[in-house]
């Protein structure tokens, strides 16, 4: 049997994109550093989001029905530092960056490396977690940087690239 030590041990080495998921609507403004966004299908255009059941966010995301999620570049970890503090205020979190809007009216950052504007079509959970299927309404890509990763528990660049596949 597997342990929960040795589940996160394991996950820890797994790679991740960094994002901050945004919204905003009817229950006001929220967002949060995720590593666990995903794509699910590019027709219709769908990726999903897990946040944790006991998350504050995860209850303004359920009742605003909208979420942008924005990828980090490399150079922004103070972003993702700001966002994954839960006891700020989240006034304090978008004071960092420039904030504008899409399709949904979820805050999109402006520099981030691609960003993600989506209303939920459904809603699952499993464990812990909220897994929130996601429409993708807009993008914005931005063409150079670098994404910031999370690996064993910290941030990273990817740094240099391997050789090219053929």
């Amino acid at each position: 049997m597997i342990t929960k030590d040795g589940y996160r041990g394991a996950m820890a080495r797994l790679a991740a994109a960094v994002n901050v998921v945004t919204t905003d609507g009817p229950a006001g403004r929220g967002g949060f550093t995720a590593s666990a966004v995903c794509s699910v299908t590019d027709d219709p255009p769908t990726l999903i989001v897990c946040v944790n059941l006991a998350s504050r966010q995860n209850e303004i995301i359920r009742a605003n029905r909208v979420l942008c999620v924005n990828t980090l570049a490399a150079d922004q970890t103070d972003i993702a530092t700001l966002f994954s503090t839960k006891e700020l205020p989240i006034e304090q979190r978008f004071a960092v960056g420039h904030w504008s809007a899409l399709a949904t009216g979820s805050p999109v950052l402006d520099d981030a490396i691609a960003a993600f504007d989506c209303k939920v079509v459904e809603r699952l959970e499993r464990g812990t977690h909220s897994v929130i299927f996601c429409e993708v309404q807009a993008v914005r890509v931005r063409t150079d940087g670098e994404p910031l990763l999370y690996l064993d528990r910290r941030y990273r660049g990817i740094g240099a690239p391997l050789a090219e596949l053929d």
